[in-house]
């Protein structure tokens, strides 16, 4: 067994899917399969189960599976280790909420970028939940998502904080007015967005019931129906601030323990910190005061 095998294992269980997980891997299902079979007979244990959707994961490789990422990245540590003079360069992989790329990082990551052209920055996207399972797993090195978290195997820090705001159509005056609107819609990110659940609390106290919400994957999209009364959210006031500037969306404000959340950068504990992230980090912290509703 090597590393090798194990990015197999890792791709096949994420897939459930032989065929896939060799497109990933650009090779042929042949090889994945015959690997995956060498394993097993490896570890005198069967990590999946075939069937006619593709194949599952079974318990012994459910419990395999959290190894794997963190053999994965402390050979990649340990060659990043070996390579940092104390220059920022090689890959760094990070996540971001998309209101927080959107409001803040893309300023950031361009002077990172002027600043330090021998880092490859990679970046995604995604909920909280999913960003934090990139972390824990080891799929990147980072990322900014929103408080609170507490995960025993992350360190975290407090980056920056945001007003959160709930953002209607400018036909709504007032947020008493929700309770007169019949099948009222919630426009949100997939599940494990902490906006969304901070928006399903609110509306709950407020005694509001509303139908099943709708899901889109793209700011834009969301602010747009919301314009267009489709439906209510909950974002950064800074996000939609331009939009309602332009009276395309009314902002409401909450009290500030509805409001306040905390966007902190989390990572592994137990990783490599390189010289590419220092100087990230470094760099946010020195924005925040630039940052309308950053911490000083």
């Amino acid at each position: 067994m090597d590393v090798s095998d194990l990015k197999v294992f890792e791709a096949v269980s994420r897939h459930g899917s032989m065929n896939r997980a060799a497109q990933e891997l650009h090779t042929v299902q042949s090889n994945v399969t015959a690997r995956i079979r060498a394993l097993e007979e490896e570890l005198g244990v069967s990590l999946f189960q075939r069937h006619a959707r593709g194949v599952s994961t079974t318990p012994a490789g459910e419990r395999m599976l959290p190894f794997v990422g963190r053999i994965t990245k402390l050979m990649v540590d340990a060659r990043t280790a070996a390579k940092d003079d104390g220059s920022p360069g090689g890959t760094l992989a990070l996540g971001s909420l998309e209101t927080t790329t959107a409001l803040r990082l893309s300023p950031l990551l361009g002077q990172f970028a002027k600043t330090y052209p021998q880092v490859r920055l990679v970046v995604s996207t995604g909920t909280t939940r999913r960003l934090i399972d990139d972390v824990v797993n080891c799929r990147i090195e980072g990322a900014f998502v929103a408080g609170p978290v507490n995960h025993p195997d992350l360190d975290h820090e407090v980056i920056f904080r945001e007003e959160l705001v709930l953002v209607t159509s400018p036909a709504i005056q007032a947020m008493e007015d929700l309770a007169g609107i019949a099948d009222l819609k919630t426009i949100v990110f997939q599940i494990g967005c902490s906006y969304r659940q901070r928006l399903e609390a609110l509306l709950a106290d407020m005694g509001i019931v509303t139908s099943k919400p709708l899901e889109f994957g793209s700011l834009d999209t969301i602010i747009s129906c919301v314009s267009a009364g489709i439906g209510i959210t909950l974002l950064p006031k800074g996000v939609v601030a331009a939009a309602a500037r332009d009276d395309k969306v009314a902002i409401h404000e909450l009290p500030p323990e509805r409001s306040l959340v905390d966007t902190l950068f989390v990572r592994r504990s137990d990783a490599y910190v390189s010289s590419a992230m220092t100087a990230l980090l470094d760099m946010a912290r020195s924005a925040r005061s630039d940052w309308a509703g950053g911490l000083a």
